[in-house]
């Protein structure tokens, strides 16, 4: 019976290192094909080798005068900076009010928040584009910002409400005993205590602005076009340019890898008490 015991331990032990590595082998296959095809000179694009002299000759030419990459690179950094700047304040103020005031219909609207984040871009890019166009902002920071917010603002909302929520009250009473306002209250007492969740919040809007699609390719001609709408314009007679896709999603991914180690404590604990809260 212990033989037996054993047996069957063994066997789902080899069926659940199978499973991790067959998951593992799917996540970390594209990213290291995109690294090898990067590095690949043109003329073994198409060969199926991991062994070859590298080169950074594609990275030179993504940031030619041809591609204007370096352009598209600064294009998402405004685009992304400036949603965080505006999304963060306002996350905070919003979050603070459906924690700690209570008015009339607070649980539906903040359940209608939410919600938002279940519309398809597909059903609302139109909307946005009438919109944009007969205010002539198509092709704008603005109008990229505003589409933006709308994305990014509930799940801020929702991160950054489960930290106030575990803030004792008390704090905020001893506080305003003391003399501070509103403002004083929230600068003073409420972003510090609530640093971590802040910070994650932050790091999503970055990450889901800078990564985003849909609404940049609708929305953009050739003034404003960032970076992941960029890709889309590798493309001669012979095809896609993958060896220039390529490089330019190592040149995408990079900030993301940044921000994961700089603030990993930060992230892992946000993640955590958004989701519990």
């Amino acid at each position: 019976m212990r033989t037996a015991a054993r047996r069957r331990k063994m066997f789902f032990k080899t069926l659940e290192w199978t499973a991790l590595g067959a998951v593992a082998f799917a996540i970390l296959f594209p990213i290291v094909w995109m690294i090898l095809t990067a590095f690949k000179p043109v003329s073994l694009i198409y060969h199926l080798t991991v062994l070859f002299p590298p080169t950074l000759d594609n990275f030179r030419e993504v940031f030619s005068p041809r591609w204007e990459i370096g352009g598209k690179v600064l294009n998402s950094l405004v685009i992304a900076t400036g949603t965080v700047i505006v999304a963060v304040p306002l996350a905070i103020c919003a979050a603070y009010a459906f924690s700690r005031r209570e008015f009339p219909f607070k649980r539906t609207m903040f359940q209608l928040i939410l919600l938002t984040q279940f519309i398809p871009g597909v059903a609302i890019v139109l909307p946005f584009y009438l919109m944009f166009r007969n205010f002539g902002m198509l092709d704008t920071y603005a109008a990229l910002i505003i589409v933006d917010l709308s994305v990014v603002l509930p799940y801020a909302v929702w991160t950054i409400k489960g930290f106030i929520d575990a803030i004792p009250e008390e704090t905020e009473e001893a506080a305003t005993i003391d003399g501070a306002g509103l403002f004083g209250l929230l600068w003073h007492v409420i972003v510090p205590m609530a640093r971590p969740g802040i910070i994650t919040a932050a790091i999503f809007c970055f990450i889901l602005t800078w990564n985003e699609f849909l609404f940049a390719l609708i929305l953009t001609r050739n003034k404003v076009v960032p970076l992941s709408v960029g890709l889309v314009s590798f493309k001669l007679e012979r095809g896609e340019l993958w060896e220039l896709i390529s490089a330019t999603g190592i040149l995408i991914t990079i900030p993301m890898f940044f921000l994961a180690m700089v603030i990993q404590r930060h992230f892992i604990k946000g993640m955590n008490v958004g989701a519990f809260r």
